[in-house]
């Protein structure tokens, strides 16, 4: 999570730059780039992205403005390490989820879902869940314009927030009353509107925040009217064989309330309610049968789903803040309450056969207390706190005409209390050219399962702990050389379905069950690089990463041949182990006031291992590489960027009928003209070129003998409009 600019974060950053300090005074202009961008999610404090020990891309409120983005699919997009998976809705009634999820959530270096840290405000966001047709997905359960500011960690984050941050951390901050309010102003607000021909949506966002005395407050809210994403499939037919979009209509509202009270100089109190729903209706034209006869009862004539996911959360924090306290400075206590669930259904319309419907439901009750302080010593700072949080996860299955054998409503797995505890300490020390930052964590976790109404076998409860340290080293060996390093280790619990599931459709010749023996997932990861400065505005760096899993989790067929009488058994195993490795390059370029240039590439391979067998993971994007340029002039701001994507090998994928879309280049601009003072005009065109490409993200698993393989490419050349007014 994003946060001001302290004076403790800002000592300890101008303590960390003293070799480059004592060689020349800085000039304001000079410190700022000294100091950077500021992150937390890479500590849990503090700390300028060129001071922290991992690579760390920090969003601020500025840049979020600049971009505009739909979604975190957007706004990502050209994160050369960075993927939000998102396929082409094509699911059916009772088999296929494929798309049904939304925006699935983040890929970091080769790792995704569950496996990623998300989290708003601190807060974790609602897991991903997939069963049969249902899907429920994790980055559509937040709105782009309600935030302030976006970091993304890379490698394991459970020595800072415990489990799940396995490959890496998503943070998200939303506005404050303080993000509004400045230059001595006790009203202040903006109103945006804007349009995207992308999926031929509307949006209206407004805000208005003000303060009296002691108090601040915030009112926000945003809504967003839309239809399916475009793509560059032309076939229109009312069958299977169609490959241009499903007719879809999406409607969202988010809603956003703070009040803050400054209760004297150390302490103030900040009360947040944020409630979001979005709500998705699509014809599933791509489920029709071609042809309809006799001999086919069960073909379907016609399939239409009503999807909608819901969160609201309450969240209570406390701020002491004390330079002069003998022992603790700082104090950020956060207690909160969310409720989450995705419901979807869907009526399928069949040619003889009895029509049938499925209702699924997914449902998350969070609660917990987060707390962290900091003690700043002579040459060292140490931090440290506990999080505690109880989920209560559950599952419902309902509809008309169950499959042979099964009975309606039921549970994909039993409910379940996930309950998660951890404390942890770390020390930032400083010594001369030196920055050393260890940190330990001890997490606890428990999964209490309920066996009421739950029809899916044994059900077992599950506990266990672990110890994740992290030690990373800074050297400033030269003004603008800084080699790093950082040794790391990550964890991630199973969820409630991968312990307890049971599921048997033996007309199909398959069955899913639990693992009461499943163990947690774990990481060893060692990074390592050097940051440059050629001069103040011309910075680089190199990097490099290993990343080493063992008890990686993954469905595997556990036995069986796929007939009635021998049917394949689904089950989540702990592999062998699993590997990701790769290397990343960064160029930052302000060659003159107002222009800026910006470029980056990645490679990564990994492969999961089990009885002895390697296979590659195709959750590692292929090589990609990315350049960005800026330029502010006046009342104009003028952007464009390229987008690199190799095309994935053959010998790097898991299966050789698999789909390996060739390389592509995509090229988008920008402009932003300040019509004057408080009202700003963007528009922007992506795939500027309009070319026809598939993300590999999006695609991979598809077989290259299919004949709809354009429903899965991007969408081609779009205009984005926004219109901004502050007051």
């Amino acid at each position: 999570m994003l946060s001001r600019k302290t004076p403790v974060a800002l000592a300890l950053v101008a303590l960390s730059g003293s070799a480059q300090s004592q060689t020349a005074p800085a000039t304001p202009t000079a410190e700022a780039a000294r100091l950077g961008e500021l992150t937390v999610s890479a500590t849990r404090t503090e700390r300028s992205t060129d001071a922290v020990p991992s690579t760390v891309t920090v969003y601020d409120k500025k840049r979020l403005q600049q971009r505009q983005a739909r979604d975190l699919k957007d706004l990502l997009e050209n994160e050369v390490d960075i993927a939000v998976r998102a396929v082409a809705p094509r699911f059916t009634a009772t088999g296929a989820s494929t798309g049904r999820g939304g925006n699935e959530g983040i890929n970091i270096r080769g790792l995704e879902g569950n496996q990623v840290l998300m989290m708003i405000d601190g807060i974790r966001m609602p897991q991903s869940f997939s069963f049969g047709a249902f899907a429920s997905g994790r980055a559509d359960y937040m709105d782009t314009d309600m935030l302030a500011g976006a970091e993304v960690l890379r490698g394991p984050a459970s020595a800072q927030f415990g489990s799940d941050g396995l490959g890496g951390a998503l943070s998200l901050r939303t506005l404050s009353p303080s993000d509004l309010l400045g230059n001595g102003k006790t009203q202040a607000g903006f109103v945006t509107l804007g349009a995207l021909s992308t999926d031929n949506s509307k949006k209206a966002t407004a805000a208005f925040a003000a303060s009296s005395g002691a108090w601040e407050g915030l009112l926000m809210a945003t809504v967003r009217r839309g239809h399916e994403t475009t793509n560059q499939g032309e076939n229109e037919a009312l069958n299977s064989s169609r490959t241009a979009p499903n007719p879809t209509d999406i409607t969202s509202e988010t809603v956003m309330g703070k009040l803050d009270l400054k209760i004297d100089a150390q302490q103030r109190l900040m009360a947040t309610l944020e409630a979001r729903r979005r709500k998705i209706d699509t014809d599933v034209i791509s489920a029709r049968a071609a042809t309809f006869s006799a001999a086919t009862p069960t073909a379907v004539v016609s399939l239409r789903a009503n999807d909608k996911l819901d969160r609201q959360r309450f969240s209570l924090e406390h701020h002491y803040e004390d330079l002069n306290a003998e022992w603790l400075q700082s104090l950020k206590t956060t207690v909160y309450v969310q409720d989450s669930e995705t419901r979807q259904y869907a009526f399928e319309d069949r040619h003889v056969s009895a029509d049938r419907t499925r209702d699924g439901s997914y449902k998350e009750k969070l609660i917990g207390l987060s707390s962290i302080g900091q003690t700043q010593l002579s040459g060292q700072r140490l931090s440290y706190g506990l999080d505690v949080s109880r989920n209560r996860i559950a599952g419902l299955r309902d509809g008309t005409v169950p499959p042979a054998g099964e009975a309606f409503p039921n549970k994909p797995f039993p409910d379940t209390d996930y309950t998660l505890a951890g404390a942890f300490v770390q020390d930032e020390i400083e010594a001369g050219d030196f920055s050393l930052i260890p940190a330990l964590r001890f997490e606890h976790y428990s999964l209490k399962p309920k066996a009421d109404g739950y029809t899916g076998g044994t059900v077992v409860a599950l506990s266990d702990q672990a110890v994740t340290p992290r030690l990373g080293l800074i050297w400033r060996a030269a003004p603008g050389f800084q080699p790093y390093a950082q040794w790391s280790q990550g964890f991630r619990a199973p969820t409630p379905d991968q312990v307890n599931n049971g599921f048997a459709n033996p007309a199909q010749g398959y069955r899913s069950i639990g693992n009461p023996d499943l163990k947690p997932e774990h990481a060893n990861s060692l990074e390592a690089g050097v940051r440059g400065k050629v001069t103040e505005t011309l910075r680089w760096q190199l990097s490099a990463f290993d990343n080493r899993y063992r008890d990686f989790i993954s469905q595997e067929v556990a036995s069986g041949a796929g007939t009635t009488a021998n049917p394949l058994v689904f089950q989540y195993v702990n592999l062998a182990r699993a590997r990701i490795r790769g290397a990343e390059a960064r160029l930052m370029w302000q060659a003159m006031p107002g222009l800026s240039f910006s470029t980056a590439i990645s490679q990564a391979r990994g492969h999961s291992e089990r009885a002895g067998i390697e296979t590659p993971l195709d959750t590692v994007q292929p090589t990609r590489a990315s350049f960005a340029a800026r330029w502010e002039t006046g009342d104009w701001e003028l952007q464009a960027s390229w987008l690199h994507s190799a095309a994935k090998p053959a010998s790097r994928t898991s299966a050789a009928t698999n789909f390996l879309p060739p390389s592509y280049d995509v090229l988008d601009l920008g402009a932003t003209y300040n019509i004057s003072k408080g009202l700003r005009l963007a528009a922007f065109i992506t795939n500027a070129t309009e070319k026809k490409y598939w993300r590999w993200s999006d695609v991979r698993g598809i077989a290259a003998n299919s004949t709809v393989l354009d429903a899965y490419t991007a969408s081609g050349r779009q205009l984005q409009l926004s219109l901004r007014a502050d007051f």
